[in-house]
């Protein structure tokens, strides 16, 4: 069996911290940047239908639910990036946005794998 037969290498989301360290490991190995990006655009109907929800004022479900997504998937692949690289941990992770054009916004998780170990 191959390395490339083997499934996507995965990390513990519970082995991500916005920390400079994780409780109860110790950093054995710095391994570098890793990231997750998603480039995302609104469509017509969500647009729309977000429209018409600023109207009436509070929460804008379907763009809090469009964020949401766009985060997560942006997490899961700054995770595998990580994985891929060998690494069993990130620290310092953070999220950063930006608006392309109008319309569609690029989302970036990004962060430091490391490899811990228990103490």
């Amino acid at each position: 069996m191959s390395i490339y037969d083997s499934p996507s290498p995965t990390l513990d989301s519970s082995m991500v911290t916005t920390a400079l360290e994780l409780p109860g490991y110790r950093i054995v190995r710095n391994i570098g940047v890793v990231r997750g990006i998603v480039v995302r655009s609104r469509n017509i109907f969500a647009t729309i239908g977000a429209g018409l929800q600023t109207i009436l004022g509070g929460n804008i479900t379907l763009y809090t639910q469009l964020c949401e997504k766009t985060r997560q998937d942006a997490f899961v692949m700054m995770m595998e990036h990580a994985a891929e690289h060998g690494a069993n941990a990130v620290i310092m992770a953070r999220y950063d946005a930006n608006e392309l054009m109008q319309g569609v916004t690029e989302v970036l998780a990004y962060g430091t794998a490391v490899v811990v170990e228990k103490i």
